[in-house]
């Protein structure tokens, strides 16, 4: 156990053999991480999906074609490729197969609606999007607009085989019909893009640490959407951080018994992307992919047939297993590490999760920003501790009054962050960097937080209006944007309430202009335009909003009511 200091009085808190600093530098890029597993776990599985295994050598050669296919089209190093899907074998080939190419990853929400991902495609300059079928009608909607050029069109069933994959195909869009019409006749099918690039030659570019690996979206802590530059090197340190960091109990894992993971998280998501994903290829372990995870009773029964050690989840997930009367068809005696994430634990959940299944939720705190893992809960802990835990290997965490100075311990400031995984900044954006990152390089998390006397931290207020729903953030300048354009509108404002669901759930209050405006008409207009965890719970009508002296909404005042 690592001694504590002054600076770091949190590494009293370390489980045995988690060390204060490790090696980040291990691989000049991810790329050499990837195909470092490829090599040495060839024969295992990579991926569980619907009843298929996909392999770490099947990866490695799909992912291998996608690459050559990508450079075929002519896109050289650096060029942005966005990726639409959600939990499916081709999401993390395709991920490998920008990689290899030396492209960066967008990864882009499936749910999005044609604004949002106009928005995206733009300013990311992406000149490619892989796609799930069942959203290309929203991409139809808005491609016009955006720099992208081609399209690669990938189906549910595209990696199944043959039979199973052609049945499950048909379901979804015959059956099932969740493949809305659309007309996009530059698109190529992904199968037959992987055929195009096995046949062609795939040229090895040269990818450094620093080169970028992923722009990640975010609202950050304003408005709009913007890019965080994750370079190579910053994934890979959270990765060997968080690999660290569970190692006290996934060491007790069988000899001989493969490391499987659950990916209940969308990839798109960072904490799935380099939690699940990432560290699973590192440790060359299996990943169960859900393609749904708000289709519980599929979950359930997908994790019956297998025996799994870890599972990365949001709250709101944890709570519904738990309180699913199909909980108790799983085997959960296997489960080493919980890690909650992207929102707060609720004490109660914790407690239940604990009971029902022996293994404690592990809290953790990150941002998109910081790749997205900075502080957790040890992973030996046996009881739910409230906070979001202690910092990772080579990190630090200070709590910040507004002018930038350290607050004491125990008094409330923003929580800042300084790390190997913080990111390089906002793409294209050095006005929005510059004000979140410290002269000495910390990053501004826009959260408020308390740091204790042995060096655990607390959520306790977010700086800006944010609203977290199911750990995504909304922010309610975008959501207000979008209603004031509604006609009928006079003024509206957007603030948080607490839901027992989501964390938060989002509130609009609304100045009529036109007083025949309905609910419904508002509800219709938000579905339009607004993915699902941006769209308002509650809406309230009034004669008037809380405002400052100089017109400015008072959100706090309309959350205190």
């Amino acid at each position: 156990m690592p001694t504590a200091t002054a600076d770091r009085p949190w590494l009293a808190a370390y489980p045995e053999g988690v060390p204060a600093d490790i090696d980040v530098n291990q691989y000049p890029s991810l790329v050499h991480l990837m195909e470092e597993s490829f090599r040495r776990f060839g024969d295992r599985t990579a991926y569980s999906f619907m009843g298929k295994d996909v392999s770490f050598a099947q990866t490695d050669a799909a992912s291998q074609s996608v690459a050559a296919y990508l450079q075929g089209l002519g896109l050289v190093k650096g060029d942005r490729v966005a990726i639409m899907m959600p939990n499916v074998p081709q999401y993390p080939v395709v991920v490998a197969g920008i990689l290899r190419a030396g492209l960066v990853v967008v990864n882009v929400n499936p749910l999005y609606t044609a604004r949002e991902l106009e928005h995206q495609l733009k300013d990311s300059g992406a000149k490619a999007i892989v796609i799930i079928e069942n959203f290309a009608r929203t991409l139809e909607q808005c491609i016009a607009a955006t720099p992208v050029k081609h399209v690669v069109l990938a189906a549910m069933g595209d990696m199944l085989g043959l039979l199973k994959g052609g049945l499950v195909n048909y379901v979804v869009r015959k059956v099932k019909k969740m493949v809305p019409a659309f007309n996009l006749p530059q698109a190529v099918r992904f199968n037959d893009a992987l055929a195009r690039g096995a046949r062609g030659a795939f040229k090895k570019p040269e990818i450094k640490a620093d080169d970028m690996a992923v722009l990640q979206y975010t609202g950050g802590t304003t408005g709009v959407s913007k890019g965080a530059v994750l370079l190579h090197r910053n994934i890979i340190a959270n990765v060997l951080q968080s690999e660290a960091w569970n190692d006290p109990v996934m060491k007790k894992v069988p000899a001989g018994e493969q490391p499987t993971s659950v990916c209940a998280l969308p990839l798109y998501h960072i904490f799935a992307f380099t939690v699940n994903m990432m560290l699973s290829l590192r440790v060359g372990g299996k990943t169960i992919l859900i393609p749904n995870p708000r289709d519980l009773p599929a979950v359930l029964k997908e994790l019956s047939k297998h025996r799994f050690h870890s599972f990365p989840a949001v709250n709101t997930l944890f709570n519904g297993l738990a309180n699913h009367p199909d909980f108790n068809t799983v085997d959960w005696s296997h489960l080493k590490v919980s890690v909650g994430g992207g929102m707060a634990v609720q004490g109660a959940v914790a407690k239940r999760w604990l009971e029902k299944t022996g293994c404690p939720i592990c809290e953790g705190y990150g941002l998109s920003e910081t790749s997205p893992s900075a502080t957790c809960n040890p992973t030996t802990s046996t009881e739910y501790t409230g906070t979001i835990g202690v910092p990772l290997p080579n990190t630090r965490l200070k709590c910040l009054d507004d002018e930038g100075r350290e607050v004491p311990v125990g008094q409330p400031g923003e929580i800042a962050i300084h790390g190997p995984q913080v990111m390089a900044g906002y793409w294209q954006r050095p006005d929005e960097t510059a004000k979140v990152m410290t002269p000495d390089g910390f990053f501004k998390s826009g959260d408020i937080g308390i740091m204790d006397e042995r060096g655990y931290f607390k959520i306790v207020d977010r700086k800006k209006d944010m609203v977290l729903v199911s750990g995504f953030n909304v922010y309610p300048n975008e959501v207000e944007d979008v209603v004031a354009q509604l006609p009928g509108v006079l003024e509206c404002a957007v603030v948080g309430v607490p839901d027992d669901k989501t964390g938060e759930a989002v509130k609009l209050v609304i100045v009529k202009k036109d007083p025949s405006l309905t609910e419904e008409q508002v509800r219709e207009f938000c579905r339009a335009n607004l993915t699902g965890y941006k769209q308002p719970r509650v809406i309230e009508f009034r004669t008037d909003l809380p405002k400052t002296p100089v017109g400015k909404i008072l959100r706090r005042e309309l959350r205190d009511k």
